[in-house]
């Protein structure tokens, strides 16, 4: 069976039987081969994953009022609560300084979290409770584990999927198309603007974010959205993905 063989019955199988069927794909840029962690395993990844997005809105707690004491405000414009966010310090695209974030207004001078793919998920539950996070009175232990194991395991190199330079998806827009008019328009519409994910002085939509941040985006389609019924696609291969995001960038921004 060819590539496009295999995603087009993975995706069918998706919409046919209304539910998502999680696989996955090796940590840090898989993209045609499924691997074989159990389901369990894909929903922990999956649960990480929008614990390093937001973890008090998947947790469903009031955010903290102050801001992170760790975080470096001698270099960094960000305050209050979104410093807690691990995404904040350590970016959507996990090179922290090195990747999208190295200047601009979400610029901390914190390095990102490449260099724990691969390794010990105790060492990052320790880091978690550590000075540096203070995260152990504010989770429970599966909660941390959850995380670390995202950190370990479900880390993706965006380079291969998203130009740098341009900001733009490398992918199919005719593909993608086929894969957000069938799975994407029911919460967000056909054109991506059912919800606002901004206000109505400065709206923001799928097309907005999908063309200012993509690696928000492409981490969005594979974990989920925290506190929220957006699914992980963890069960279409990266590169499907990436054409989601392709397409999205031709939506409305305004």
């Amino acid at each position: 069976m060819t590539y496009k063989q295999t995603s087009a019955a993975v995706l069918w199988s998706i919409i046919a039987t209304g539910a998502m069927v999680v696989f996955a794909f090796t940590a840090m840029g898989a993209d045609m081969a499924l691997d074989q962690r159990s389901g369990s395993r894909l929903a922990t990844i999956a649960r990480g994953g929008m614990l390093y997005d937001k973890w008090y809105a998947e947790l469903k707690m009031d955010p903290p009022k102050s801001t992170h004491p760790s975080y470096a405000t001698s270099q960094g414009k960000q305050k209050g609560s979104g410093t807690w966010r691990c995404k904040e310090c350590h970016g959507w695209d996990y090179l922290g300084k090195d990747g999208a974030y190295a200047k601009g207004s979400h610029f901390s001078g914190i390095a990102g979290i490449q260099g724990s793919a691969g390794g010990s998920e105790n060492a990052v539950v320790a880091s978690l409770k550590g000075s540096a996070h203070k995260m152990g009175d504010l989770m429970s232990e599966q909660d941390l584990r959850a995380l670390a194991v995202f950190v370990v395991e479900g880390q993706l190199d965006p380079n291969p999927y998203i130009d740098r330079g341009s900001k733009k998806a490398k992918g199919s827009v005719a593909n993608g198309e086929r894969i957000y008019m069938t799975v994407c328009t029911k919460c967000h519409g056909a054109d991506g603007k059912k919800i606002n994910f901004g206000d109505e002085k400065e709206p923001e939509y799928v097309g907005t974010v999908a063309n200012d941040n993509p690696w928000e985006v492409l981490h969005k389609l594979r974990m989920g959205q925290p506190g929220k019924e957006m699914p992980a696609l963890l069960a279409l291969p990266v590169q499907l993905l990436a054409d989601t995001l392709a397409y999205s960038q031709t939506l409305p921004e305004k």
